[in-house]
């Protein structure tokens, strides 16, 4: 059974965002794919893939305003989660603690808002008594930082969330 909660967030997720169109297929045969133009179809299939329903896609319509502060909570984090998912993750390399700066005292490496080019150290983790500089991979403007000074890390958690496109 299709949830019409989560397609109905799906398609304001859409119309609120530059994406032209979204596919999404689970492992039960079940397909959603919606699009902002007009000449495409959504389909929507349940069960075996004999059983297949096909729908308008009409063009997103704008999203109506949220008529209760529940509604603009959800749309708020909707939008966060969907911003989220567009940032690149800058995950520890390995197990160790995290320093923000080069030294006790000294200015952090990164802040909020700062703009990062490709090779720019972001942290130090120190794992067995050796400080590892973290470098970036990638140019970009960093949105989060994740983890806290002088704090372990765990292999692959996520240090940064950085947006290229900004």
């Amino acid at each position: 059974m299709i949830d019409l909660r989560f397609v109905k967030k799906l398609v304001d997720m859409i119309d609120a965002s530059s994406v032209d169109s979204i596919e999404i297929s689970s492992d039960k045969g079940m397909k959603i794919r919606i699009s902002k133009t007009s000449q495409q179809r959504a389909t929507v299939q349940l069960g075996a893939p004999m059983q297949m329903a096909q729908m308008a896609a009409a063009p997103a319509a704008p999203a109506a305003p949220p008529t209760d502060a529940v509604s603009a909570k959800e749309a708020a984090a909707a939008k966060a989660e969907m911003a989220k998912s567009r940032w690149l993750e800058v995950k520890s390399p390995m197990v160790g603690t995290y320093y923000s700066a080069p030294e006790p005292g000294a200015k952090p490496y990164l802040a909020v808002g700062d703009r990062i080019s490709k090779g720019q150290i972001l942290c130090i983790i120190e794992a067995m008594k050796i400080m590892n500089e973290i470098e970036s991979e990638f140019d970009g403007v960093v949105k989060e930082i994740l983890a806290q000074n002088a704090h372990p890390v765990e292999y692959g958690q996520v240090l940064f969330r950085i947006d290229t496109n900004g």
